[in-house]
């Protein structure tokens, strides 16, 4: 199934990191099944480290040395994503740069600071030291600014926390910039490698709260149930097929610049009554990441689609269902800038605070 999607232009990548997955062969088994790359934030990295007891001897070590919690926390993230990047290698070797990589988020806490982030990501790239390393930088007002500093410096940027189609247009319009500025300067752009990140099921959960309080026909509700999310994808699909035909971006192109894909995020289902393969199956096409947790990649292997489902018609069909969103009175703007993003900037601050918090009770208690 992983090498179907391939074929239909997605790459499949794993939404889930832990050295667990690491030391066990499951990682390793998976790239041998066709998986092409790996994400991971503060929530996962919590979940990670709360769960097993695998970090205790390099927690306790490193307190040894006279190193904070939060510094530990990092020597833990970089480790585990510097032996992801070794696992994902000949994939990113055979692929040529294509594939192969893996994301670690900058601090989250640093979303609403520009020059914050770009420090730590100028600090971390020559400290994970991999070729196949992707920095998640947030795609807040304050995030565009890093994105485009670190791509002009060379880094491969993985742009996390998209919701907003407008938000995406500026972010397509920083990465050319940032390329423009590496070829003004005589730099090369051929081996700089990104994507942008589009959450996908938050956008149904959020809209589905506000149906609640509505009360649109029965038509329009099965127009719009399980449906935005997709939709609002789709369009973002469109936007970017409409940039790689402009002529800026075939310039660029014709100087080896690498597209900036589209990876579909947040792609597990969490609503039941929505099949549990719905943000997989519904955006298959051409340029395309899929990053999935564990359990969303499991049902897709058993059950999932491969047909192309980000053709003409569908990207049509789209538009029509964010029509009918804005008849019914609600402001999909609204939903993705005003609150998604703020609210996922605030989620992955929260993780990591409380990711940090993990690591100092284990050192408290490691150490009696």
């Amino acid at each position: 199934m992983v090498k179907q999607l391939l074929e239909q232009g997605v790459s499949v990548w794993l939404d889930s990191l832990s050295r667990d997955m690491l030391q066990s062969g499951f990682l390793q088994q998976w790239v041998d099944q066709g998986m092409r790359g790996q994400t991971s934030n503060p929530t996962i990295f919590q979940g990670a480290i709360r769960g097993s007891k695998t970090y205790d001897d390099d927690i306790r070590k490193l307190a040894q040395r006279g190193l904070k919690a939060e510094q530990i926390c990092w020597e833990l993230m970089v480790a585990d994503v510097q032996a992801a990047c070794d696992k994902f290698l000949p994939v990113y070797q055979a692929s040529k740069g294509l594939d192969g990589y893996v994301s670690l988020e900058l601090d989250p806490t640093k979303a609403r600071d520009t020059q914050g982030s770009i420090d730590q990501g100028l600090a971390l790239w020559p400290e994970v030291k991999r070729p196949n390393l992707m920095l998640k930088v947030p795609a807040t007002r304050e995030g565009i600014p890093a994105l485009k500093a670190l791509v002009k410096a060379g880094f491969n940027v993985n742009v996390t926390l998209l919701f907003s189609v407008e938000r995406y247009d500026h972010v397509m319009t920083a990465h050319m910039e940032a390329l423009e500025a590496r070829l003004a300067a005589g730099q090369p752009i051929d081996n700089i490698a990104t994507v942008a990140s589009f959450f996908v099921s938050r956008v149904d959960t959020e809209v589905e709260k506000r149906l609640a309080k509505l009360t649109p026909s029965e038509d329009q509700n099965k127009a719009l149930l399980g449906q935005v999310a997709v939709a609002n994808a789709r369009v973002a699909y469109a936007q970017f097929k409409r940039r790689l035909a402009s002529d800026r971006w075939q310039a660029l192109a014709a100087k080896g610049a690498q597209v900036m894909r589209p990876l579909w995020a947040s792609t597990g289902v969490k609503n039941p009554a929505y099949p549990d393969t719905l943000y997989v199956d519904e955006l298959v096409g051409p340029h395309c990441v899929n990053t999935m947790p564990e359990a969303t990649l499991t049902a897709v292997m058993d059950h999932g689609k491969t047909a192309c489902t980000l053709s003409d018609a569908h990207l049509q069909a789209a538009e029509e269902t964010l029509k009918v969103l804005k008849q019914v009175g609600i402001d999909l703007s609204d939903v993705t800038m005003n609150t998604l993003e703020v609210e996922g900037v605030q989620k992955f601050a929260d993780s990591y605070k409380d990711l940090v918090q993990t690591i100092e009770r284990s050192v408290q208690t490691l150490s009696v």
